[in-house]
Order: C-alpha cells, then structure tokens, then sequence
C-alpha cells in the first residue's frame, strides 16, 4: 500500500487528548454509565413508602415523601453504589393503582420500567391484605420472569395476620421493615445484594482480541459528534481493549491511511463508525478483520442474529409501510441526524419505494409493534440490557423485524457479510437468509 509522505501526529494526539477527556467523563459522570448498571425497580400501591424506602436505601433525602397518594409521577432513577455488590440504579416509580387519564400514563411508565428492570422491590404496607392490582403486578412480574423481593413496610402500625398468610400462598422471599424507624433495612440491602443477577451480557470487543494485538478504532468528527467527547460506545470499547492489554490507536477516517501506512504490521481488527464504512472498508485489506461499533453494541445489548435476520425484510418493503426508527436517547435533530434524515433517505433509495417513518426517542417506544413492518434501532448505548432485549422480544412476538442502526447502514453501503465475519453466529445467520 503506498501511503502518504506526512504522518499527521499533530491531529493524532488531539484526538488522544479527546479520548483521555472521554474516558474522564465516564469514570466520573454516573449518567454515562447508568445503562451498564443493573437497574433495581422499587414498585408497588401509591403510600406504601415506596419513596421512603429509596430515601433509607439511599441514606438521603432524594424522593419527596408526602402522605398524599400519587407523590410520585415519574420514575426517578439514582446511581449509588451498593456494597458489596457494587453499582447500580435505584428507581422510584409511580404506584401501580393510580386513577384517571394521567394516572394510567403514569403506570404505562412504571410498567415499562419494570419490564426493563434487573431485579425488583415490591413494596407492601404491613397493615393491609394483597390487594387485586398487586396480585396482578405479581403476575406479571412471573411473566417476565423478573427476581424480586417483597419489602413489607409500616410495621410499627402492626402486621396483618391475612397478610402473612397470603405471602406464605407466594412463596416469595419478605422482609418486614419500618422506613420511618429505620428498621430491617439493612438486612433487605443485604438480600436484595445476594439476589441480584450477576451474569452480564456478550463483551463488546474483549473476546475478538488478545493481549497485544493492535486495535484500529476509526472514529469520525462529524456535526453530531460530542463537543471535546467521544460518543460511549466509542469510550467503552477503548476501555474494554486496554483492559484485554491490547494498542489501541484512535483516529478519524481520513487519517486512517496513514495510520495504517505507519503501522508496521496489519492491525488485527479495524472497527468503524457505521456512517465511514464505505470509505474505510476500501482502505482495510481484505485479510484484516473489520466490523462497526454500532454491530459491537447489537450483539453487546441485543440479538445481533436476530438483527441479522431482520435484513430479509429491507428488500421486501412496499410503498406505504411504515418503518419505525426508534432511538434510545434524546437529543436535538440535526441537518445531517443519522436516525431522523439520513436513514430514511438511505432506506427510500435503496427501495425505491415511497415508505412512511414514524421516529420515537427515548422511553416512548411504541406498546403496539404490530403496524410496522421494520423497526430499525439505534445501538442502545443508553439502555440497560434487559431494556434491549424487552423491546427485541416485543417485535418478535408479533413477527416484526428488527435492524440495527450499523447492520442496516453496512447492508445499504455494500460491507455485509465482510463486517459480520468476527462474529461466527452472526455471519452463519447471514448465510442462511442470503437476502
């Protein structure tokens, strides 16, 4: 490969300054990692001290605590680490019996903050019977499969005989505990800690290297780049490859050639922002592994198979579907916003067909699945695992494909199977669909 005369070490080390500010950003901002936390639902009636035990989990005063029903409107979620176990997000949500209009939006929200979550609180009041609404919160809760345990608060007003009989009906794990005296919080923390799930999800990029090895990681500056940051699926695949002892080498797509020229051997894999694949594949030999971080992030927090597969569906679109982009954060649209302009005109190009999209950011993923015919999503850097794989299981269940941001921009660019092939699931389900 014949490579330039100027290696551009000056636009090199400030993108390493932009990297060193990243990795800052994410060690001491807890918002950046919350999606990589597990996710600890408090749920149950309104007033049965569902605020109140978050406070006393806490050890601060964090919820407002009202003897009014319906003090909490909105899930509100806290990082906090929970020793010995380590980091996670305690979320107070709305109760599970609140009336009128806004009341069932308010539980919409609580009941998908609960499908998302790692574990749950169930909180019961100590003076009352199982209420219908919390036999059916512990139906669904089995439905889902979701490890919870039961806090029953207000023991200082007595303990209903009717209660402990029905909880034994359960067979659930309880604690009986008094937010207001402090009482029998300490050994709930300490079961909540032995019961939460510690597996996690497949790495993004540590078991396709080994110590050593040169990772090339291409990462445009365009207008929807972070001001001085990296984007986090960026920052957590640079931190996972130093972790595996690898050299990692940052910069843009148009210094790649350089990079590469300068590099006295072939890196052993080359991983791309989706939107330069086209580019940066011409410049990859063929014998380096090469794939996207949006592909890492589809197999690290979904179904990259099922993604996979979803690819069938692109070239069977029709005038008058309607394609779902669904985006995991919030932000404000740009001229050139990958999920709100750039893939939808991509998609009407490569179809030819005249297809109508319908955009949701953040929570707002629709409950209905069923009147699209494609759900192109984005990486999920920022939600939890289990949020991801809700929203995967959602679509299949209905017989909905579902793309991801990178697998369906590498499709319409002409790089599948090529950044498929590090993951052997992935490119055997390539294979067989053959689209």
């Amino acid at each position: 490969m014949k490579g330039p005369t100027k290696f551009n070490i000056t636009s090199i080390l400030n993108n390493q300054y932009k990297v060193n500010e990243s990795l800052n950003a994410v060690r001491t901002s807890p918002t950046m990692v919350k999606a990589e936390r597990k996710h600890v639902a408090v749920i149950g009636k309104r007033n049965v001290g569902k605020s109140s035990l978050v406070n006393a989990f806490l050890g601060q005063e964090l919820c407002i605590v009202s003897e009014v029903a319906g003090t909490t409107t909105d899930p509100v979620q806290k990082a906090m680490e929970l020793l010995p176990y380590g980091p996670i997000v305690l979320v107070d949500t709305a109760g599970i019996d609140d009336e009128g209009e806004l009341g069932e939006k308010r539980i919409s929200k609580t009941i998908k903050m609960i499908a998302s979550a790692d574990f749950a609180i169930v909180v019961l009041d100590a003076r009352e019977r199982i209420s219908q609404k919390e036999w059916e919160l512990f139906n669904y809760i089995a439905k889902i499969n979701l490890p919870f345990v039961i806090a029953v608060n207000k023991i200082e007003f007595g303990v209903s005989p009717v209660l402990l009989t029905e909880l034994k009906f359960l067979r659930a794990t309880h604690f009986e505990i008094s937010c207001s005296e402090n009482v029998g919080i300490d050994a709930l923390k300490s079961k909540v800690i032995r019961m939460l799930p510690q597996e996690s999800g497949p790495p993004l990029i540590s078991d396709l290297i080994s110590q050593g090895d040169v990772i090339v990681l291409v990462v445009p500056i365009d207008l929807g780049a972070p001001k001085s940051r990296l984007i986090l699926p960026q920052v957590q695949t640079i931190r996972e490859a130093l972790d595996e002892d690898t050299i990692v080498v940052v910069a843009k797509d148009k210094e790649l050639r350089a990079v590469l020229y300068a590099l006295k051997n072939p890196p052993d894999i080359v991983v791309t922002d989706s939107q330069a694949i086209t580019r940066v594949a011409a410049d990859v030999p063929d014998n380096v592994k090469l794939t996207t971080f949006s592909i890492l992030m589809a197999r690290h927090k979904g179904d990259l198979p099922f993604f996979v597969k979803g690819l069938k569906a692109v070239d069977s679109l029709q005038d008058g579907d309607k394609v779902l982009i669904a985006e995991a954060c919030t932000h404000h649209e740009q001229a050139d916003d990958i999920g709100r302009v750039k893939i939808p005109r991509w998609l009407r190009l490569h179809t030819k067909k005249n297809l109508e999209f319908v955009i949701t950011s953040g929570g707002d993923f629709p409950d209905d699945l069923s009147g699209f015919k494609l759900v192109v999503h984005c990486g999920g850097c920022m939600l939890t695992r289990k949020a991801m794989q809700s929203r995967v299981k959602q679509a299949a269940l209905v017989e909905v494909p579902v793309v991801n941001y990178g697998l369906l921009i590498s499709y319409m660019h002409g790089a599948i199977p090529r950044v498929l092939l590090p993951f052997e699931d992935a490119a055997e389900e390539w294979n067989r669909i053959k689209v």
